[in-house]
């Protein structure tokens, strides 16, 4: 119940007053854990009513990233059929409300006839509109004795009362809760290290310098028509920024008759972009799998890290890389061989390559799978059969040179070509793509492996995060395909130039001014008028600028979880949590029983908690993560009074610990849908 003061409300009926469950952070985690918590409460028989505060200082339903005034230029990197926020099928006999309602691309259908299609790429505010439609379904199917209120404002500080929590709002009214969910998402990092040192410089000197929040959020505008600006980062924000740049400054593109040719619109600055790899996010393959497809591997499974993990902590480039490489190239080859010898031929190495590799890895601990399921390929007649190489294929001119930047355009844009034609031919009939696929696909198996502490401590920081995570990202996070199709018309227009390998962009106190320059393309340095940090923020909830989370913080309620193990320790910047439904674990390690936490903020205890959808048909990670959190509330509705908090060592906590401990995780178990197969996540 909301109130003025900090007194808990009390109906005049004393313990008929309602239970209330406020949700803090209503995107799409929010929005998805009050989906399941409507379908966990139709049903039950509650001791008083529930009342159920969605608080978000944005629309609930859409929240920030997905709010429904940004440019219709912002897309969505997952196409439209592979989308849903309901986590069943539509009934068809009923209007949608929770359990059962349309994807995003049935309801992008109806809104839009003839505009968009399962395989279509929806924009970001439009997938905005279609969260704030999923929050109003689950608000009308609220079951009896049960609602939910949409509350917009920003909550600034938490605090424990006798039985709950006092939530305290930006317009000073106070939120009484007797659980709480805290699903924050993605948060506005405090400037630290380079980008502190770069937005100094700017203030020093005039310049224009942008940095910590996505493209959507980012003051553009401030950039000058004609300026030479420096975008550091080629991800997929990277994309949002140029198009904000260009076809948001009048320019537009048209079809020639060898691709796009972009026409500029006079308001576009000169844009200079580089990173570490030098290349661009190459495009994602196009979708040819229906969206309920699911994937069962035959190397890289569940069993292989459940019992990895029984056997204690997990070196991941030495244990877990070489059998995801050799799933991948599995795939590749397969798909290689199907192309040239048909589908028997396909089959049988598949079956050969897979019992090899099993053999020898048994026969000889060492061996390296990857590498079998390449020679098998090659003697099933695939002549340039080769390993999975994901550092080549991220990186491609890591090992190059250039004399100057002509050469290596040239060499970037055949580069480009190249993976387009790839990503036309689909994620299916390419072995290239079909391979990368796999990244999405196995997430659930890379999940086990990783989360809550499965790897060293060392491995978790160098293996994982500092060297694949990257990669993973560079591989498989893609833009659909006329997004790079654009980025060619405007490297030809002369509007974008990519700097090189290993981009640098520092300040120079001599001219005045940024500079971008690579170590691997000889040249002048490019002078720059303004810098764009177009690099996602990395979640991390010490560098966190939200006034709640420094609070919960401050007083000690949340900590930052360490992976401690012999001697060795890896702080991840992630939320310490229990296991599901992720109780939040104090300073004193004791878990709160009335909290949970959900989606980005337990990024590095968990992994990719980027995604911000499920699928229609297929139980994913996501919609489990919402349901697990939805019955611990259902649970505390339909019982109340028992504990709010506890030492946090009794339910595998993930919670911080002395240097040298070995706290023991059990082992993950094979997820299976209600059809009794293996799911996957592909997103």
């Amino acid at each position: 119940m909301l109130n003025s003061s900090l007194e808990v409300p009390i109906t005049p009926d004393g313990d008929r007053r309602p239970h209330v469950i406020a949700v803090v952070g209503t995107g799409p985690r929010g929005l998805a854990a009050l989906e399941r918590l409507a379908c966990r409460l139709a049903g039950r028989t509650l001791p008083r009513p529930v009342e159920v505060y969605a608080v978000d200082d944005h629309t609930p339903g859409s929240g920030r990233i997905w709010r429904t005034d940004q440019s219709p230029l912002l897309l969505m990197n997952t196409p439209a059929g592979d989308v849903t926020m309901f986590s069943g099928p539509p009934d068809g006999t009923a209007p949608p409300g929770p359990g059962a309602g349309p994807s995003l691309a049935e309801w992008w259908a109806a809104a839009e006839p003839g505009v968009g299609g399962a395989h279509a790429y929806a924009g970001r505010a439009l997938y905005g509109r279609y969260l704030e439609f999923v929050f109003a379904a689950v608000r009308r199917g609220m079951p009896p004795g049960t609602a939910l209120h949409p509350v917009r404002a920003r909550v600034e500080r938490m605090r424990r009362r006798a039985g709950g929590w006092n939530l305290t709002l930006d317009d000073g009214r106070v939120l009484a809760a007797d659980q709480v969910v805290l699903s924050t998402g993605h948060g506005k990092p405090l400037p630290r290290g380079d980008t502190r040192r770069l937005a100094a410089f700017a203030r020093e000197k005039g310049l224009v310098h942008i940095a910590g929040d996505s493209a959507a959020d980012l003051p553009l505008d401030t950039v000058p028509a004609g300026s030479t600006v420096g975008v550091i980062g080629l991800g997929m924000a990277f994309y949002d920024v140029v198009s904000l740049l260009t076809e948001g400054r009048g320019g537009r593109f048209e079809h020639d008759g060898a691709g796009l040719r972009y026409l500029p619109g006079g308001a576009e600055p000169l844009l200079v972009a580089g990173s570490r790899s030098g290349v661009p996010i190459p495009a994602r393959g196009v979708n040819q799998k229906p969206p309920e497809y699911t994937y069962t591997p035959r190397l890289f499974t569940l069993e292989r890290i459940a019992a990895l993990r029984a056997a204690g902590r997990i070196d991941f480039a030495r244990q877990v890389l070489p059998w995801l490489r050799a799933e991948m190239g599995l795939v590749h080859h397969a798909t290689a061989l199907r192309a040239l010898r048909g589908a028997g031929a396909s089959w049988a190495y598949t079956e050969a390559a897979v019992r090899a590799a099993l053999h020898e890895t048994d026969a000889t601990p060492g061996a390296a799978p990857d590498e079998v399921v390449t020679r098998v390929a090659a003697a099933h007649g695939l002549a340039d059969a080769a390993p999975v190489d994901l550092a080549a294929w991220a990186r491609p001119f890591r090992a190059a040179s250039f004399p100057d930047r002509d050469s290596f355009e040239r060499a970037l844009t055949g580069h480009l070509e190249d993976d387009l034609e790839r990503a036309v031919r689909g994620n299916v009939t390419d072995p290239h793509k079909a391979a990368v696929e796999m990244l999405r696909v196995l997430r659930h198996v890379l999940r086990a492996a990783v989360d809550r502490c499965g790897l060293t401590p060392r491995s978790h920081r160098d293996d994982f995060l500092g060297d694949f995570a990257p990669l993973c990202a560079q591989l498989s996070s893609g833009p659909p395909v006329f997004r790079v199709q654009q980025v060619l018309a405007l490297i030809r227009a002369g509007v974008l130039r990519i700097v090189g390998p290993k981009a640098r962009f520092t300040a120079d106190p001599d001219s005045g001014r940024f500079v971008a320059s690579s170590p691997l393309v000889a040249g002048e340095p490019v002078l720059l008028d303004a810098l764009v940090d177009a690099r996602i923020p990395v979640p991390d909830v010490r560098a966190d600028s939200s006034p709640l989370v420094r609070d919960l913080l401050g007083q000690g309620t949340v900590t930052s979880y360490r992976n401690t193990w012999d001697g060795d320790v890896f702080d991840t910047g992630g939320l310490a949590v229990t296991d599901a439904p992720y109780r939040p674990v104090d300073a004193r390690g004791r878990a709160a029983e009335d909290v949970c936490v959900t989606g980005i903020p337990l990024e590095n205890v968990r992994w990719f908690t980027q995604v911000g959808s499920g699928r229609p048909g297929v139980r994913t990670d996501f919609t489990r993560e919402a349901d697990a959190v939805a019955r611990a509330l259902a649970d505390a509705a339909a019982w109340p009074g028992h504990g709010r908090q506890r030492p946090a060592h009794g339910v595998d906590a993930a919670a911080p610990g002395p240097a040298g401990s070995q706290t023991r995780h059990p082992a993950p178990r094979a997820s299976v849908t209600s059809q009794g197969r293996e799911h996957v996540e592909q997103h």
